[in-house]
């Protein structure tokens, strides 16, 4: 496993020059109860609408909201449409844009009809002009980028097939790269590879990919023997095919096929899941990550991206929570201090989840502990433990206690599916504590009666309960540690 976060961290650092076609997504939901009386058509009951910016304009608003700096130069209309484009995107923080003026095309616009309660696509409708940019726009693409080029860690072509990678534009823009020593990304659409020729990496979807190279791409073996002829006639030094929901399928020209399965995630919309993909592919090649890295950082960001509805971007903590074991990332999403408590709280009691508490030094974690966390969970829908901090334990237990600091008995604890938050206290007992909680239920080990436990009162007075569960005999850490002691474990 690579180190995301060092490497996330590095996409800070990043700036990625991206040219491609710009458009304005648009989303319309509602719902579909009837046929219309004028035609055999169903009739949308629209609640909401969402207006994004999509096409190359989300490979960039990607990039940003990863961390990274985007250069972005795409081609509009002069129309109401081309106006609202440019200043969105000029607020958009990470994106510097360079926009060209095209009078004689409109912006590109695509209005889509989704049905809320089935998350389905039901009708699209398209405003575009989709040829290629006339000589006079060509050459205003080419000098909005090459003085650009140098600025930039890494360059991302995004074609959409709408004008403005023309096979000029595409063959400047990869010469002047390849001169500086700037790697290329591209995102292709012309089923002729040939005209991206000299840029680094190309990620076609399977289709894209099948149509280019006249193969069925239906397997691993297929995809990587076709890859061979494509990456020649390329002269690309990788192919990426994403697959969908069969994951994605790396093949190199040193002959290195790396494919990684999708990840695990209920799709709710596929809209710009490509753009996702070749935003996080650039930074992290341009963050120094290796293929087999990159492409793994790339299929998480595509899990992400389809989980959300509409045009979609993807955040580095997002993208940390689909890359990381689930592990890895309980200490920090579990273990929180006490002014954080109420925020937690608040938000399980408006779901109507029933609260339960239990506490304790757990210096060193054993079968006991286990039995009494599982089944404290077992008795309430979320369980916060309390944990005695170093200074409690060493009042509590005598000098030579905590034989772990509270962090280290903390993350433990964190590790454990049972336990669903751990605050540590300073005070000798969790009677502070248990006053903030106000638990449903108190658990604590048998070894204890109901009058002895620490809070039983104030439970039992706002109507909730204490819960005494059996021990397990044989296990106590004070007998652990003596013996550890004594050598004799």
């Amino acid at each position: 496993m690579f180190d995301f976060d060092t490497l996330a961290q590095a996409f800070g650092r990043q700036t990625v020059l991206c040219i491609g076609d710009l458009m304005l997504d648009e989303f319309v939901y509602g719902e579909v109860s009837r046929i219309s009386p004028e035609a055999p058509a169903p009739v949308i009951a629209a609640r909401r609408s969402e207006t994004n910016i999509g096409g190359a304009g989300n490979v960039a608003r990607n990039i940003a909201s990863l961390g990274g700096q985007c250069i972005f130069t795409g081609l509009i209309g002069e129309d109401e449409v081309g106006v609202k484009m440019a200043v969105t995107l000029a607020q958009e923080p990470g994106i510097e844009s360079v926009l060209v003026h095209d009078p004689a095309r409109p912006t590109t616009r695509k209005v889509r009809f989704v049905s809320e309660h089935f998350s389905t696509h039901m009708l699209r409708a398209d405003w575009e002009l989709a040829r290629p940019a006339s000589g006079e726009i060509e050459q205003k693409l080419i000098d909005a980028v090459l003085p650009n080029i140098a600025r930039a860690d890494i360059v991302l072509l995004s074609d959409y097939a709408k004008g403005v990678l023309t096979a000029r534009v595409i063959r400047n823009v990869i010469d002047a790269a390849k001169k500086l020593g700037k790697r290329v990304i591209v995102d292709p659409k012309s089923v002729n590879l040939a005209i991206y020729r000299g840029a680094t990496l190309l990620t076609p979807n399977r289709k894209e990919f099948a149509e280019a190279t006249r193969s069925p791409a239906d397997s691993d073996a297929s995809i990587a023997e076709a890859a061979k002829d494509a990456m020649d006639l390329a002269d690309c030094e990788a192919m990426l095919v994403t697959q969908s929901e069969r994951g994605m399928t790396l093949v190199t020209r040193q002959g290195e096929s790396i494919h990684v399965p999708a990840l695990p995630v209920k799709v709710r919309d596929v809209s710009g899941a490509g753009d996702t993909v070749a935003a996080a592919l650039a930074l992290a090649l341009a963050a120094g990550a290796n293929w087999e890295a990159a492409l793994r950082v790339a299929n998480a960001a595509a899990a992400v991206a389809v989980s959300k509805k509409g045009t979609a971007t993807v955040k580095p903590a997002e993208l940390r929570r689909k890359i990381l074991p689930h592990a890895s990332l309980a200490a920090e999403e579990k273990i929180v201090p006490a002014d954080a408590l109420e925020a937690h709280l608040a938000e399980w009691r408006r779901q109507g989840l029933r609260v339960g508490f239990t506490n304790g030094c757990f210096d060193i974690l054993h079968p006991g502990h286990v039995k009494v966390l599982t089944a404290a969970r077992g008795a309430c829908d979320r369980l916060v433990v309390g944990l005695n901090s170093d200074a409690s334990v060493r009042r509590l237990k005598g000098e030579g206690r905590p034989v772990q600091d509270e962090q280290a008995r903390a993350e433990v604890l964190a590790a454990l599916e049972a336990v669903d938050l751990v605050v540590i206290f300073e005070e000798d007992t969790p009677i502070r504590l248990i006053e903030w909680v106000r638990p449903s239920v108190l658990i604590k080990g048998g070894d204890y009666t109901r009058e002895q436990v620490v809070g039983h009162e104030i439970v039992e007075k706002s109507g909730g309960e204490v819960l005494l569960v059996d021990i397990l005999e044989g296990h106590s850490t004070t007998t652990l540690v003596k013996r550890a002691r004594e050598g004799k474990v």
